[in-house]
């Protein structure tokens, strides 16, 4: 009997897992996949700052090539749970649909990948021809130090390779097949502070505001980076909160900073997306704004996974299945990807992403057998 996604779908909504802490999903994967032929192990890391996260990674087989699902259990809170339709951690079916915090992002996703892995097993005398590993952090939705980049760096520590793999994140827009994410942009986070001399609202003449050079920088700063690329729509910089820290109406303030973030193409390195946007600053403010940039640390690289074979493997599977040819999109946020792709190729495809992170966050339960039925054909075709 074929292995249901729904019910192991319902069991992990069940965990309450709020980012970073397990919740019991962890636990409930580690039976599911051992009482299956899988070799799993938890790994627990941690850092001054960060909270300790659990990990989970499991492997069947010990040859070549091995194929590699990768996941996150850690939800967003649910926010006001008496504002849900249908309790967010119970895992209720209503209307053909199965409701809970994490159905879509990405509990359904790791449930589809877990049944298709245990079933192709069952019906192969419980060897793949290579090897079959999941990776599944609870630190994804969460700062993302103590997960998946730690989890692959002590998974080649042990001498773990990976050859492909496939991140169970919610990639599709309208319907189930319609997009695969075949990387991502960049994600930069700073700050640009201007500058100015404190004065009376009475008296600007006495005074410097800095607000109004931080308008002009702000303006010059909005405008495209770029282009754009093949693979990457134009890089572009967005403002996210502007503060002068002044409570006083008639007094100029000294200092005014806002705070962005950008999301860059594979026309830039970290390096090089930072030279342009102090380039850009420093002409716009021609000697006469006096500013700073400050500049946070950043984990999220921009990268691309070119078409190939792997690519055109999932397509096709993609298709068999929905009768549906996947649009390769690099659009929407950073995930867990940036990390996997300095170990093996990696495409993103899961379930459609509309009600991710929101309330009554669902998915159809017919979707939840559909994504399971096109891993279950990656996986054949992989190992065919």
């Amino acid at each position: 009997m074929p292995t249901d996604p729904v019910a192991i779908a319902r069991e992990l909504i069940r965990c309450r897992s709020v980012t970073p802490d397990e919740g019991g999903a962890l636990a409930y994967l580690q039976g599911l996949l051992s009482r299956a032929g899988f070799e799993v192990h938890r790994a627990v890391f941690a850092e001054p700052g960060a909270a300790p996260v659990d990990n989970l990674y499991a492997r069947i087989g010990t040859s070549r090539p091995n194929l590699l699902f990768a996941g996150h259990t850690d939800v967003v809170p649910p926010g006001n749970e008496s504002a849900w339709s249908h309790p967010p951690f119970a895992g209720e079916i209503a209307g053909n649909r199965l409701y809970g915090r994490g159905a879509v992002d990405m509990k359904g996703g790791i449930a589809c990948f877990a049944a298709a892995a245990i079933d192709y097993l069952a019906t192969h005398d419980g060897k793949p021809n290579g090897s079959i590993s999941l990776l599944i952090t609870c630190d994804e939705e969460s700062v993302a130090v103590n997960g998946t980049v730690k989890l692959l760096k002590w998974a080649a520590e042990r001498g773990e390779s990976f050859d492909h793999c496939i991140l169970g994140e919610p990639s599709n827009v309208e319907v189930l097949g319609d997009t695969i994410k075949a990387g991502r942009r960049g994600s930069l986070n700073g700050a640009l502070i201007v500058t100015g001399r404190q004065g009376h609202v009475a008296y600007p003449e006495r005074a410097d505001n800095p607000i109004r050079g931080l308008m002009s920088l702000m303006a010059a700063l909005q405008a495209p980076l770029d282009e754009g690329s093949e693979h990457f729509s134009p890089s572009h910089l967005e403002f996210t909160s502007v503060d002068v820290g002044n409570t006083t109406v008639n007094l100029i303030p000294g200092e005014a900073r806002a705070r962005f973030n950008v999301r860059y193409n594979d026309r830039h390195s970290q390096t090089a997306i930072k030279t342009l946007i102090e380039h850009c600053a420093k002409a716009a403010a021609g000697g006469r704004v006096h500013y700073s940039l400050e500049w946070q640390p950043s984990n999220a690289d921009v990268f691309v996974t070119k078409p190939g074979p792997f690519t055109e493997l999932a397509v096709a599977a993609i298709a068999d299945i929905t009768g549906r040819q996947p649009k390769l999109s690099t659009s929407g946020g950073t995930s867990d990807a940036r990390f996997i792709k300095n170990y093996c190729p990696v495409l993103e495809f899961g379930l459609v992403g509309q009600t991710m992170h929101q309330t009554d966050e669902s998915t159809p339960v017919q979707d939840l057998v559909t994504l399971t039925a096109i891993y279950r054909r990656i996986v054949e075709k992989y190992f065919g």
